[in-house]
């Protein structure tokens, strides 16, 4: 790590170490939260719109009979977006296939262990959610998730939902080299105690936001770091502001303007530059809410559309239809097993819901794989660009 790009004043320290292979570096140490920043009075009207928009996302999610119906997809397009962060690229359809019937990967080659990586995400950021109706934020519940995301993952068991014991680096030529592994421990003891105590310095986002750049950059994990600050963010939203489920994602506008991610967290790290990450952040909570806030209406529309186009509907189709919001694919035998039908029975719902335009049969897959074409392009298609931008 070339000690030179860290300018006075950076908040935190350098200490000597040495690496495998590459000899004497250097570590940074982020000092203790909260930061030698106030926030710029400019920022007001950035932050109070990110919050509007979060109050309407959240209003629209308190409207809905079932909210898991919205809440789902937007989860399923956050882990693929978040893993696509760390190099791992998963289709939709591949995860949503995965999800019918998981299973390991045979070897550390086969394309399921990529689909069980993203699996796990949404596995974790679920388990998340249980754990905070009885734990705070806390260490204990930061492994947890980091055990569930590392679950089955190749080669990564022996240490899931235990901070490193080794040093770790950043980049392939070692652009940011975080703490040293003896120092993992204290620094998440002090960013624990910051999390849960009060600082009427800082608007709750805010601090969301200078709680994931701290997590970030002790990096406690050998592997799974970014995903683990993530779902911990995600968390953390929901849970400060209130809302009655987490509404808010940003990986896909991380990964979207993923070069300036990575440089506003390492320009915090080598000189301080706090304001250029929190107004990041905060453009990014408004377009990212906005973009739900579309794709919530689209889907509300869809419904509606979905059951107009079937004549007479039974309890059993109504409910099919209801369920594709929540996985918009089905096989037969999916279908026989979630209703307890004979396989003739299901194939005539599902053939019914082909008729009306629903669902479409992926050719090539085995079992027959039905998908909701309509609900994958409103689920997973691009981010609109034109609700926020990264300057």
């Amino acid at each position: 790590m070339d000690s030179k790009r860290f300018t006075s004043g950076f908040p935190g320290r350098l200490v000597p170490i040495e690496l495998p292979l590459k000899g004497k570096d250097w570590a940074f140490i982020p000092r203790d939260l909260p930061p030698k920043w106030d926030f710029p009075p400019e920022f007001w009207p950035l932050l109070a719109s990110a919050k509007e928009a979060l109050g309407t996302l959240n209003g629209i999610g308190q409207t809905l009979p079932d909210p898991h119906l919205l809440l789902r997809p937007l989860q399923t397009r956050e882990a693929i977006s978040s893993s696509s962060i760390e190099g791992t690229y998963v289709t939709p359809e591949q995860l949503l296939l995965y999800e019918l019937d998981p299973g390991e990967p045979k070897s550390a080659s086969d394309q399921v262990a990529d689909w069980n990586e993203v699996f796990n995400y949404g596995r974790a950021l679920l388990h998340g959610l249980e754990l905070l109706k009885t734990l705070p934020i806390c260490k204990r519940l930061i492994r947890e998730l980091h055990g569930v995301l590392m679950a089955g993952v190749r080669g990564r068991d022996s240490s899931r939902g235990e901070f490193r014991q080794c040093q770790v680096q950043i980049g392939s030529n070692g652009r940011f080299v975080p703490p040293p592994p003896g120092e993992v421990e204290q620094l998440l003891g002090n960013l624990e105690k910051y999390v849960n105590q009060e600082d009427g310095r800082f608007d709750p986002l805010v601090r969301c936001y200078l709680i994931h750049y701290q997590f970030e950059a002790i990096h406690p994990f050998k592997d799974g770091n970014g995903r683990v600050g993530r779902v911990l963010l995600a968390l953390m939203t929901s849970k400060w502001l209130g809302h009655s489920m987490p509404w808010l994602y940003m990986s896909a506008y991380y990964e979207l303007f993923r070069e300036e991610y990575v440089q506003y967290l390492f320009d915090i790290s080598s000189r301080g530059a706090w304001g250029n990450w929190i107004e990041f952040c905060l453009r990014g909570t408004i377009a990212q809410a906005n973009d739900s806030i579309r794709r919530c209406h689209q889907f509300n529309a869809m419904r509606a559309e979905f059951h107009s186009r079937v004549d007479g509907p039974s309890s059993r189709t109504h409910a099919l239809i209801e369920g594709l919001f929540r996985t918009p694919v089905v096989t037969i035998p999916s279908v026989c097993k979630r209703f307890d039908i004979a396989y003739h029975t299901a194939q005539v719902d599902v053939e019914r819901l082909v008729s009306a335009n629903i669902l479409q049969e992926s050719p090539g897959v085995y079992p027959r794989a039905f998908f909701a074409k309509e609900i994958m392009h409103i689920a997973y298609g691009p981010t609109d660009s034109s609700s926020g931008n990264a300057s």
